[in-house]
């Protein structure tokens, strides 16, 4: 019997590393939902029980149900009846039924809808074991922040109406946002909402690109003020999938084939108003979607994790000029460079989610329960905007990042398997089919970047890796703490640069600054993990040798690591400040130059 959970010994080092207890307590508030749920925790250690358990059993199903079928999800698909339904493939409909007696489709909702209440960051771990077994099943399972969304802005009737069955796995939801002209760019949306005589809403028009876009609960994004153009103009409503829903089309896609993405047309369907007129992208969608982006990271790192462990494999065990192939110099770089890279993003978007964590308990405390003393009150709030902003950063950077790492471990993997990678024979083709969405969805990299850089230039990422340098880390780690320090001035000395040049130029090097901050930061949460003090020994494997002979401590492994990482990063930082330092402005000045006129053919 596998087990995704059990097998991963980096998800279950951090997930005795990061301070869940911490977490679990202001989630609960306390543990006061104990009095009033039986299925509430009543201390830290009750709560992180049941963590693991939940992921343990995630574990065990992913292995076991759900990996065995992707191939045939992959091949089959899914299929639109003649009656404008959509019927998913025998292997997403048996994984959602299993989901659903598992009690894992409410894992981020309160208790009181039957939810399991837990951190966003244990429900990330549980989304990447999803991920790994079969990625099109995750956009089905990781879309429970629509549930979410609904809780945090929605009417208490409303809530009664649609959580509970979220909870139970009797509905799944959509996020209805995009449309044939409206990609990116939001503000352009045109889908009408408007009142009839009575004062109900009514939705019409078109949105494409919805994935699940067949699921039962839909959450739309529309156009409420027909006068006012841009964002200011658009609210966000719920509806039922019901007769007046019309799944015009599926979309033919090069992966991801488990996963309905639709065409859907609105015909005057009624549908209600979540919270407020003109909040519905400023507030809701954006607080949607990044929920969404940091669910793409983890679905990466599970394809990322799928397609490595292949590989490995292959390399352990093909032999080509009487050795096997990972004893060759530049299959064995290529191996380590994946297995950090994997790493390397796991340790970001775990930091990401436990930031959002913080972010949100703080928000949920001033909000609900202010301290009554001023300047205590003032402290909170103050808080509270130092991880919002840190959330609104690390949020795009883990999606990025981890998205980028997804297609290249995804296309080394089959480089290492030559050219079986190339053939269905094993699964990397698929991984890498499925793994070309993440840079695309939930917004571009390139996005994704414009997002990230605002806060590296704000100061952000400079703060926040002081914070990290703050901890009490190994003194054996001291030199490379000095090249983050060294990098930490190249970056500031960047960004001076970049300010004294404009926006325009900010976003030209957006790239390589955002590489930068994420470099230095990972390499402050390595030597973190590095310095942690948790007891785990984990097996080195001579290359040829036999596996398991040799034991070393995970923070020692995690030490080996963050001295390759930030050592070969340190001469990256210095040659990409130099690129930004340089002044070329050619993109801006020596385009039609370079690119010559459009192709008329």
């Amino acid at each position: 019997m596998g087990n995704f959970y059990s097998d991963n010994e980096d998800i279950r080092f951090l997930f005795k590393h990061i301070e869940l207890g911490k977490l679990a307590s202001v989630i609960e508030k306390d543990y006061k939902f104990a009095k009033e749920f039986d299925h509430a925790p009543a201390s830290d250690e009750e709560a992180i029980e049941n963590y693991g358990m939940v992921l343990d059993s995630l574990g065990e199903m992913s292995a076991n149900f759900i990996s065995p079928r992707a191939e045939s999800v992959d091949r089959q698909g899914n299929t639109l009846n003649e009656d404008g339904s959509v019927t998913y493939s025998d292997g997403i409909a048996g994984a959602l039924d299993q989901l659903a007696k598992a009690e894992v489709c409410g894992c981020i909702l309160p208790h009181r809808f039957g939810g399991l209440n837990f951190p966003n960051l244990v429900y990330i771990m549980a989304t990447e074991i999803v991920s790994r077994a079969d990625a099109s099943l995750m956009n089905i399972f990781g879309l429970q922040g629509i549930g979410q969304t609904i809780n945090s802005f929605a009417n208490e009737e409303i809530k009664q109406q649609y959580l509970h069955d979220f909870s139970s796995g009797v509905v799944t939801g959509a996020m209805v946002l995009t449309e044939p002209d409206a990609g990116s760019d939001l503000q352009a949306i045109k889908l009408r909402a408007f009142q009839d005589d009575s004062g109900n809403w009514l939705l019409h028009g078109v949105k494409r690109f919805i994935t699940n876009g067949c699921g039962e609960v839909l959450l739309v994004l529309a156009r409420s003020e027909p006068d006012r153009s841009g964002g200011l103009g658009l609210s966000l409503f719920v509806c039922d999938r019901g007769p007046t829903v019309h799944i015009r089309r599926l979309e033919d896609k090069l992966g991801i084939h488990g996963s309905p993405t639709c065409e859907i047309f609105f015909d005057n369907t009624p549908c209600q108003l979540i919270g407020e007129r003109q909040r519905g992208l400023v507030t809701y969608v954006m607080a949607l979607m990044n929920g969404a982006r940091i669910g793409i990271a983890a679905q990466s790192l599970g394809i990322a994790e799928a397609t490595y462990r292949i590989a490995r494999d292959y390399a352990a065990s093909r032999k080509q000029y009487g050795v096997v192939i990972e004893s060759f110099p530049a299959v064995r770089e290529m191996v380590i460079d994946m297995k950090i890279a994997i790493e390397a993003s796991r340790a970001l978007l775990y930091e990401t989610s436990r930031m959002v964590d913080v972010e949100v308990g703080l928000a949920k405390r001033f909000n609900e329960d202010a301290p009554a003393d001023k300047d205590e009150k003032k402290a909170l709030k103050n808080e509270s905007r130092k991880y919002k902003r840190l959330a609104g950063m690390l949020t795009p950077m883990s999606k990025y990042y981890c998205s980028e790492m997804c297609n290249t471990v995804s296309y080394d993997s089959i480089q290492v398997l030559g050219g079986s990678g190339f053939m269905r024979d094993y699964a990397c083709e698929r991984h890498a089919r499925d793994a070309r969405i993440t840079t695309i969805y939930e917004g571009t990299s390139q996005l994704q970047v414009v997002a990230a850089v605002r806060g590296v230039c704000s100061g952000t990422a400079e703060r926040y890796i002081d914070l990290l340098l703050s901890e009490k880390l190994d003194g054996g780690l001291s030199d490379l703490v000095a090249l983050i320090n060294e990098g930490k001035e190249l970056m500031k000395k960047s960004i001076v640069y970049v300010k004294e040049n404009g926006n325009n130029y900010m976003d030209l090097y957006g790239r390589a600054l955002v590489d930068i901050a994420i470099d230095l930061i990972i390499g402050c949460l390595f030597c973190s993990q590095a310095s942690s003090s948790v007891e785990m020994e984990v097996a080195i494997d001579s290359v040829g040798g036999d596996n398991g002979n040799e034991m070393v401590s995970m923070p020692e492994r995690k030490a080996t690591i963050a001295r390759r990482f930030i050592t070969k990063n340190a001469i990256k930082i210095k040659s990409l400040s130099e690129l930004i330092c340089s002044g070329d402005k050619s993109t801006f000045s020596e385009y039609g130059a370079i690119v010559g006129p459009v192709p008329t053919e």
